[in-house]
């Protein structure tokens, strides 16, 4: 059977084959810090197959790595920690809190651990639950593939002298930078 490539095209922009490339293969770097190291073990596993993403390649080296998975509660201790291996990790990098104690302290309502790593760390994806399930870490991964394909360069505004349009997800889950609005209590009470 003989394919013809004589008819047909496909233009595309460089922007969107990076990251089509990059959302396809995210190399985490696991930050197990308590029982969520578990499940993100388990999602890693065979069961859940997180290979169909291109992610099934756990990097401990933050050199190798662009996305990292926090799980689990964390010290104030171990917070200067995570942060430098954040420091090492070669940009686009993205982050996912996994579980209710990493985003938000979760029942260690205590002084030696921080109330939410975004406390010192941009995160991208929260994951809820105590132990959050492998299914929602599989989420949060397809959310920061969404994120990562709606990205554009910021090079196209200033090199047309005019903003380009912002481009809009397929599911609302995630806003954009250029979306993100801060809601203050005033917001909520006058909406």
């Amino acid at each position: 059977m003989a394919f013809d490539m004589k008819e047909g095209y496909l233009t595309t922009t460089v922007d969107a084959v990076l990251n089509w490339a990059r959302s396809n293969s995210l190399m985490p770097m696991p930050m197990g810090l308590a029982c969520c190291a578990i499940e993100m073990m388990a999602f890693a596993g065979p069961k859940y197959d997180v290979a169909r993403f291109g992610s099934e390649a756990m990097r401990f080296s933050p050199r190798q790595a662009d996305l990292m998975l926090v799980a689990g509660w964390c010290s104030f201790k171990m917070a200067h920690t995570i942060r430098r291996v954040w420091d090492q990790m070669p940009d686009p990098k993205w982050c996912v809190a996994m579980g209710a104690c990493a985003s938000t302290g979760g029942m260690h309502r205590c002084y030696g651990v921080v109330q939410g790593i975004d406390n010192f760390l941009p995160v991208d994806v929260y994951i809820s639950g105590c132990p959050p399930r492998p299914e929602a870490v599989l989420h949060a991964l397809m959310d920061i593939q969404e994120k990562i394909r709606n990205e554009y360069s910021v090079v196209d505004d200033y090199e047309f002298g005019q903003e380009q349009p912002v481009p809009t997800t397929q599911n609302n889950a995630l806003l954009l930078p250029e979306g993100e609005t801060i809601i203050t209590p005033n917001v909520l009470e006058n909406q």
